[in-house]
């Protein structure tokens, strides 16, 4: 049976606590944030579904952040139970990434476009949501953001992605 090198050992030792403690200064030295957004999009009446927050003005499309421990997938899933009693029952596509620089200097957004769900009951308003619904594309509501605006110009009117949100 060989013994290992204890100079090896040690070597190998220190490696790995130099490696952990470089990851975890970078982790708190520039940390990033990623979040989800969909647009759900009503084919049959040519709607998209938005909400307006108690907390920040403007019509937006549903999402949030995305937790530790959570997929991107399951952060959209869970926003859109959240702010719209919405359920997927298909895979969302993932039509771009955006650098999100008004929220943080280190924040990115997922896009998504869902088109297969189904709303279980109209939301009502609550804590976080004032208001939600089905809105055609050719009467959006005044207050509708600006990033929203652009996301949907980007998937209905073939206007190119801006990298930011």
């Amino acid at each position: 049976m060989n013994t290992p090198d204890p100079a090896f050992m040690h070597e190998a030792w220190w490696r790995r606590v130099r490696a952990r403690a470089f990851h975890l200064w970078f982790v708190l030295r520039r940390p990033m944030t990623l979040g989800v957004r969909g647009i759900v999009y009503d084919k049959a009446n040519n709607s998209v579904f938005l909400i307006r927050h108690t907390y920040v003005p403007g019509w937006q499309l549903p999402g949030g952040g995305v937790e530790r421990g959570e997929t991107a997938m399951e952060a959209l899933s869970r926003e859109l139970s959240e702010e719209g009693n919405i359920e997927l029952r298909g895979e969302p596509v993932l039509k771009s990434l955006h650098y999100n620089r008004r929220q943080s200097p280190r924040d990115h957004v997922a896009f998504y476009l869902i088109t297969d769900f189904v709303q279980t009951a109209p939301k009502r308003p609550d804590i976080e949501i004032a208001e939600a619904g089905f809105f055609p594309l050719d009467a959006l509501p005044a207050e509708t953001s600006p990033a929203t605006r652009r996301r949907i110009a980007e998937l209905f009117e073939g206007a190119p992605v801006d990298p930011y949100w």
